[in-house]
């Protein structure tokens, strides 16, 4: 499974730089380029780490539950749309 899109994503939505991360990881910013660009496949326990320190966990559930990243987003977005029409149509839809 590649991983390194996603890893990307959880970090720059976290606001961290790749060094700023890798300090919290306690490895190399070169790994976290690594892991990103798919160079260097992680190990679980790197996913959950990274996860973590990125506040990102619904990610790594998602992952162990077998959803692929599109997927993710698609929820994300027909959860989104649901609300908004709750809201706008008064919980007509």
């Amino acid at each position: 499974m590649k991983y390194g899109a996603i890893l990307k994503a959880c970090r720059t939505r976290s606001g961290l730089s790749q060094e700023e991360l890798a300090h919290k990881l306690f490895i190399n910013q070169s790994d976290v380029s690594k892991y990103e660009n798919g160079t260097k496949e992680p190990s679980i326990s790197m996913v959950q780490a990274w996860t973590s320190n990125t506040n990102t966990q619904e990610v790594l559930v998602a992952f162990m539950c077998g959803v692929d990243g599109i997927s993710i987003m698609q929820n994300i977005l027909d959860a989104g749309v649901s609300i908004i029409n709750t809201i706008l149509l008064g919980g007509i839809i």
